[in-house]
């Protein structure tokens, strides 16, 4: 099968698109033929080595976090799927490789696709959803009132966040450009800060929740806008001890993450509010959920562009650049 892979960690090195062996299907597996696939921060970050702490692969490595395909072959205790279901997923952190014609995924990681969606649509949900609703709903136990930041509304997850956000009851601002102005409105957003012109934390105030998709001085700042009792959910600030100890990473990574987090650990306690980092969880229970809200017209996913699997390193490339309003997306089929 085709497939694209990367054979060292470096930010240089080459997207190759290569012949790769198909992938073994166990017994709890479901082996999918891939329609299109979507990229995220994630991709790119494991491709430079910036999560080698917390994430461990051999080489040849094939990239890719989340899909959209059909069902080919299922393994001898699946009962869930079968031949010809159109499903939409996202592997487990160990499986990873959605670039590419086929994967082999546990069947616990799929559900059905939401059946008003292509499969480039369906594609461009599963890793920004599941990590939204992890942050709302399981971390954050988002409120209806309650007021939230979101960070870079017109990005892949912001996009995605604020459609939640608004269904949970909550009010949203978030932070955009003038050229994201106007999505990040038909999103639902109450209060757009233009992030070139603005000063966030200079605007808002006595907010219950940020969900911080940037990091650095950005993630540092947000700090200032929380009541007491206020949180931090973070998928790029830097993972902390409480992190550490609930994915038990052991007491030597925990007290690491302890003294590079120092800083954040700091800012919790001078505000009296609570960071979180979130490296989220696959969960085909959760994409049903979301699969029901989809096509009861909650949520709606929004694709900036679609490239083929031959162009994936350019794909790739225009994600990092920063450029991209919603899902950045391969088609394979």
């Amino acid at each position: 099968m085709k497939a694209a892979i990367i054979e060292k960690y470096g930010k240089d090195v080459p997207l190759i698109v290569t012949e790769q062996p198909m992938p073994a299907v166990g017994e709890h597996d479901v082996l999918v033929e891939i329609h299109a696939a979507s990229l995220n921060p994630i991709d790119y970050k494991i491709k430079e080595g910036k999560v080698k702490l917390l994430l461990s692969y051999k080489f040849p490595l094939i990239l890719g976090n989340d899909f959209s395909g059909v069902v080919v072959k299922v393994g001898q205790r699946v009962n869930a799927f079968k031949p010809g279901d159109e499903v939409y997923g996202r592997p487990r952190k160990s499986r990873i490789g959605t670039l590419a014609e086929f994967i082999a995924v546990h069947e616990d990681d799929i559900s059905l696709k939401p059946h008003n969606l292509s499969f480039e649509e369906a594609a461009s949900i599963p890793l920004v959803g599941l990590t939204t609703y992890q942050a709302f709903s399981d971390i954050l136990k988002l409120q209806k009132g309650q007021k939230i930041l979101i960070h870079a509304g017109s990005g892949g997850v912001g996009t995605f966040a604020i459609q939640l956000a608004k269904w949970m009851g909550a009010f949203v601002a978030t932070t955009a450009s003038d050229k994201g102005y106007d999505l990040v409105k038909s999103m639902g957003a109450d209060l757009i800060i233009n992030y070139r012109k603005e000063n966030f934390e200079e605007k808002l105030t006595g907010y219950d929740a940020v969900f911080d998709t940037l990091g650095g001085t950005a993630l540092e700042k947000s700090f200032r806008i929380l009541k007491p009792g206020g949180q931090i959910v973070s998928v790029s600030g830097m993972p902390n001890a409480r992190f550490g100890r609930e994915a038990q990473l052991g007491w030597m990574k925990t007290a690491v993450l302890s003294l590079v987090s120092r800083k954040l650990a700091a800012l919790e306690k001078k505000t009296r509010t609570k960071y979180h980092f979130l490296f989220m969880k696959s969960s085909g229970a959760q994409l049903r959920i979301i699969k029901e809200l989809i096509e009861q017209g909650h949520i709606k996913p929004v694709i900036d562009k679609v490239f083929h699997l031959k162009d994936a390193g350019q794909a790739l490339h225009y994600l990092e650049s920063g450029s991209a309003k919603g899902k950045v997306i391969v088609k394979i089929k």
